[in-house]
């Protein structure tokens, strides 16, 4: 069985390197290629895709397979060997069923349609990537239809990164949610709001991005795995265990973006760069879901980073590093300022409490678009008459509308937005979670010092990469499935107190 188990693995890190391979492709797409290499890259990325498809989907790995798992059976459920053989089947059989050509299809398509996006958003021109668009929408329905027997078309979408999961199930929350959020919300812009002009004075790129580094340097990000760039749109990529890179947009006259985008990514670096070292190259080294890797990113932006007593801290630091802009700015009104809640036009700058509600308004459209009851040259309209209903604003321009986020234009349209609400709502069911081990934390926070706190995510979420499914590592960690009383809790708590509800 040992080398049955050897083979397994050597075949799944042939597919793995040709999958990074083309994530180093994209990460250079989205940094510093010349938009002049955008339709060659696609094709490269889409040959990749399809060689690293053909290598997982091998008959040779469903054999293995057949033969490991009577054996794995025999081992404890948690041991590494049982879940590299469970995950793997989970994943085989998903892969098995999407033709490869389909793979590369995708990957070509996507590659191009980020292009035409990255291109377009800036000038405020939706119809140059709508036909684009309509073609990621069929491409979409088309990999949902690989997997007869849905509930919703969405589902199989929502499998692919919150396993477990159904339109119905996230539907359900996202009501509850919803239900407990509107009326914090309308307490809250009721009131006058809170002055953030501050973060509006002139902050040099250099020195917001040096802050921001040092930060997540003590936070537990290791920069001699990982390094940071600009790009369109902020994410988290790994090459592997020992290549975590993170990047970040800049605005020299909004403090907070540059800065909460570097803590936020960094939340997911720390995630992989944590996985066990043997799960390297394996289905077990990425995240249990989408869900619990949001919530990482979230409890450093949010819970950590836009504390009190994080300021305490870092807020003198701050001031010496910009004095002309923040020498007559007290501590509490830069602590109001970062955690204003105000209407917004774009999800990545909007507050902890109306960010859901952006949520929805995406998982609402994904759901009709794909249901085929809203067009995707109707969508701009339907978008700015969600936002005025949602939020009583209406986008001034499709580039803080419907351009906004990368991910339809970058990737497929359903399967991805849901996973930033779940991971608000764990992003806090963890954190109550380790505090109840160690109630010195928000102290130490308060002192500059994260070891406690990383080290306990570590033991308890990074390490285990995808050995359990999300709802297995919530009960595991938490003692309880995923709930949002904690979310709401702290919601209220911190602000209640900013606002006096």
């Amino acid at each position: 069985m040992e080398d049955k188990l050897q083979d397994l693995k050597a075949r799944l890190i042939e597919a793995s390197d040709l999958s990074t391979a083309g994530a180093v492709l994209y990460w250079d797409q989205s940094t510093y290629m010349p938009s002049g290499g955008a339709a060659a890259r696609a094709r490269q990325m889409a040959t990749l895709s399809k060689l690293a498809h053909d290598k997982l989907t091998d008959p040779a790995i469903g054999r293995l397979l057949d033969e490991l798992e009577p054996w794995a059976e025999s081992l404890p459920y948690d041991s590494d060997e049982a879940a590299l053989i469970r995950q793997t089947r989970r994943v085989y059989e998903r892969e098995i069923k999407v033709p490869s050509g389909f793979a590369a299809t995708i990957a070509n398509h996507t590659a191009e349609t980020f292009q035409i996006w990255a291109e377009a958003r800036p000038v405020n021109d939706f119809k140059r990537v709508q036909p684009a668009l309509e073609k990621t929408l069929d491409l979409s329905r088309e990999l949902a239809n690989f997997f007869p027997g849905y509930d919703h078309i969405l589902d199989p979408l929502i499998d692919f990164s919150d396993y477990g999961m159904k339109a119905e199930s996230v539907g359900a929350i996202f009501a509850d949610l919803r239900e407990q959020l509107v009326p914090i919300v309308q307490a809250i812009v009721s009131q006058p709001p809170a002055d953030d002009s501050c973060l509006h004075e002139y902050y040099p790129e250099e020195k917001q991005l040096a802050f921001g580094a040092e930060i997540i340097r003590r936070f537990g990000y290791d920069f001699n795995r990982g390094r940071q760039d600009k790009t369109h749109h902020p994410y988290e990529i790994t090459f592997s265990r020992g290549d975590v890179r993170i990047t970040t947009r800049v605005k020299e006259h909004r403090l907070d973006e540059a800065l909460f985008s570097t803590l936020h990514e960094s939340g997911h670096a720390m995630y992989e760069q944590g996985i066990n070292a043997a799960y390297d190259a394996t289905p077990l080294a990425e995240g249990a879901s989408s869900g619990v890797h949001e919530s990482q990113s979230r409890l450093w932006e949010n819970i950590v980073g836009r504390s009190r007593g994080f300021w305490d801290y870092y807020y003198p630091q701050l001031q010496m590093m910009f004095p002309a802009q923040l020498r007559d700015v007290s501590l509490d009104t830069f602590y109001r300022a970062i955690n204003k809640v105000a209407r917004s036009l774009i999800r990545t700058d909007a507050d902890e409490v109306t960010y859901n509600l952006h949520v929805m308004l995406r998982f609402d459209f994904e759901k009709a678009l794909l249901e085929d009851r809203l067009a995707i040259r109707d969508l701009p309209d339907a978008w700015n008459a969600r936002f005025e209903e949602d939020f009583g604003i209406t986008p001034p321009n499709d580039s803080d509308g419907v351009l906004q986020d990368v991910h339809w234009y970058g990737g497929l349209i359903g399967g991805a937005f849901q996973g930033y609400t779940l991971g608000n709502i764990l992003s806090a069911q963890f954190y109550d979670a380790a505090l109840r081990a160690h109630p010195e934390i928000p102290d130490e926070i308060g002192r500059g010092q994260f070891a406690t706190l990383h080290d306990w995510l570590q033991s308890n979420i990074y390490t285990h990469g995808s050995k359990f499914t999300a709802a297995e590592l919530t009960e595991r960690v938490t003692g309880q499935p995923l709930t949002i009383e904690p979310y709401i809790r702290y919601l209220r708590a911190k602000y209640g107190e900013l606002y006096d509800l």
